[in-house]
């Protein structure tokens, strides 16, 4: 499942650098996560590098963007692959 940022943001921008697919940009008040790029780091990371930082615990799994690990890996098959 793609992750989201709840309104405990308190836009510190620790996330900012840490997301290997530059999904994380700043919305209206907070920042947010674009699901079609947020792979949770799979194919990156053993771990959801924007969570390790969150020093709030804001990042949390999107409800709206359930996806298996299977799903999130061949999302980033597919991103990677639209990079090379």
């Amino acid at each position: 499942m793609a992750l989201m940022i709840t309104e405990d943001c308190i836009n510190c921008d620790v996330c900012v650098p840490e997301c290997p697919n530059e999904s994380i940009s700043m919305g209206d008040d907070i920042y947010i996560i674009e699901s079609a790029l947020c792979t949770e780091c799979v194919g990156h990371f053993e771990t959801s590098q924007c969570v390790d930082v969150c020093p709030v615990d804001c990042i949390i799994n999107d409800p709206d963007h359930e996806e298996s690990e299977s799903q999130l890996l061949e999302k980033y098959e597919c991103l990677a692959g639209a990079v090379a």
